[in-house]
């Protein structure tokens, strides 16, 4: 019920510029970086979230503080834009590191990214920051962030949802199926646009969504319990297929997401799996 309320408010605060760095080049790098340090999977979907709410406030507070100087950047009196570009640009790197160094922390794991190990990584991508700079780097995420970094995580969601079932009389094997949750999800965020866009297509019943059907299905992007019922249904398709119908049915009940959604938000995943079209 808490998870659910907190998702439900997230989604009805939800900036218009959700999931705009969420990009698979950005992902790509912060899963990378935390097999690099062989940070749990919790940790490289907390970054991923830490990272994209940063920014989005990091853009709004820089356009914000930017405004007064409109109308003389419209005359050509400045470069105005292209210098909030290379605020951005210049930090980019410094804030995704940052984003995981923060992650680890939250996560209680015991594998903590010290700063030597992000000043020695980010060296090895020949920058110059200073120990001082990555320190400066984690107070800006966290000063921006209001220091509201323990956010949940759809992994949050798919466990409690396994919980939840297995004590509902779903008696599966545990293990094989958290871990195939856990390659689903990872799946999910490396190809999101891409499985979204399906959904969305079989959601309004045309190929060519408009505008407006764009920015209306958000809210269906930045659902995690949608996301956690769907990874959850499609994990149990691929090892236990003769469970399926079962399962769905459960997750029904238990969250109200309909039978239909799940069924195709799992038929979006396995399509981008398999590569096939075929129902």
């Amino acid at each position: 019920i808490h998870l659910a309320t907190e998702n439900e408010q997230y989604l009805s605060e939800l900036p218009a510029q959700a999931g705009c760095f969420k990009e698979t080049e950005i992902v790509e790098f912060i899963f990378l970086l935390s097999e690099k340090w062989h940070l749990d999977h919790l940790v490289r979907y907390q970054a991923v979230e830490l990272f994209e709410r940063f920014m989005i406030k990091q853009v709004e507070q820089i356009c914000k503080s930017s405004r007064e100087n409109v109308r003389s950047h419209e005359r050509g009196e400045g470069s105005g834009w292209s210098s909030l570009n290379n605020q951005i640009y210049d930090t980019f790197v410094l804030r995704l590191v940052s984003c995981v160094q923060l992650a680890s922390k939250v996560s209680l794991h015991y594998n903590i990214v010290n700063i030597d190990t992000a000043l020695k990584f980010l060296q090895s991508l020949k920058y110059s920051y200073t120990k001082q700079e990555l320190l400066e780097s984690e107070l800006a995420v966290l000063k921006t962030l209001h220091f509201q970094i323990n956010v949940s995580t759809p992994l949050a969601y798919v466990e409690l949802l396994l919980e939840v079932l297995g004590h509902n009389g779903c008696l599966l094997p545990a293990k094989p199926l958290h871990q195939m949750c856990i390659q689903l999800l990872d799946f999910s965020y490396l190809t999101r646009d891409a499985i979204y866009n399906t959904l969305l297509k079989i959601a309004i019943e045309n190929s060519t969504p408009s505008k407006l059907q764009v920015a209306k299905f958000l809210t269906v992007k930045e659902d995690f319990m949608l996301l956690a019922v769907g990874i959850i249904s499609t994990s149990v398709f691929i090892l236990n297929p003769g469970h399926w119908k079962q399962v769905v049915e459960h997750l029904n009940s238990v969250t109200g997401i309909t039978s239909q959604s799940i069924s195709e938000f799992s038929y979006a995943v396995l399509k981008h799996i398999t590569g096939s079209t075929t129902p």
